[in-house]
């Protein structure tokens, strides 16, 4: 009997409960924007066109703060290196660094997209800059790595014998 009642109030709860969490399913807790959110995840496990469609969706649709749109701008400048266009992505790393100059990410971006480009002096710069902020990032550290090996390959000088 006591089983019987337990069972029939628990019918009873359930349709209050599926109302309260459908309630909460369309509350968006603090300022989150979830197209930057989705965008950063997306860039994150290499789905870089579908990242830049997401951030920059996030950055029309919402008035994202100044923290978040230089971050979101640095996330662009990374897909677009990612991609193999380091001159879309220097633009907006430009853009990342004019809202927040201590953005270690927007450095570290920047320089990966120089080296892209075979501009290592301007890369060392950006690298060193983003190493100031954040010594013991993983990326300043590979980014280092790339550059010094670029320094370290061999050159060939040819004479002409006649």
């Amino acid at each position: 009997m006591n089983r019987l009642l337990f069972i029939g109030l628990a019918w009873l709860l359930v349709p209050g409960l599926a109302a309260a969490q459908s309630t909460d399913n369309r509350t968006i807790i603090g300022s989150g924007n979830e197209f930057l959110s989705a965008g950063s995840f997306a860039i994150r496990v290499g789905q870089y066109d579908e990242g830049i469609r997401l951030t920059e969706l996030g950055l029309r649709r919402y008035h994202p703060s100044l923290q978040d749109r230089a971050s979101a701008f640095s996330n662009l400048c990374a897909a677009w290196a990612a991609k193999g266009e380091p001159d879309r992505a220097i633009d907006f790393c430009d853009q990342s660094l004019r809202l927040s100059s201590n953005n270690w990410r927007a450095y570290s971006n920047r320089s990966y997209a120089y080296f892209l480009k075979g501009l290592f002096a301007e890369a060392t710069i950006d690298l060193d800059s983003a190493a100031a902020i954040n010594p013991k990032a993983r990326q300043v550290l590979q980014i280092r790595g790339m550059i010094n090996e670029q320094g370290l390959q061999p050159r060939v000088i040819m004479e002409d014998h006649q």
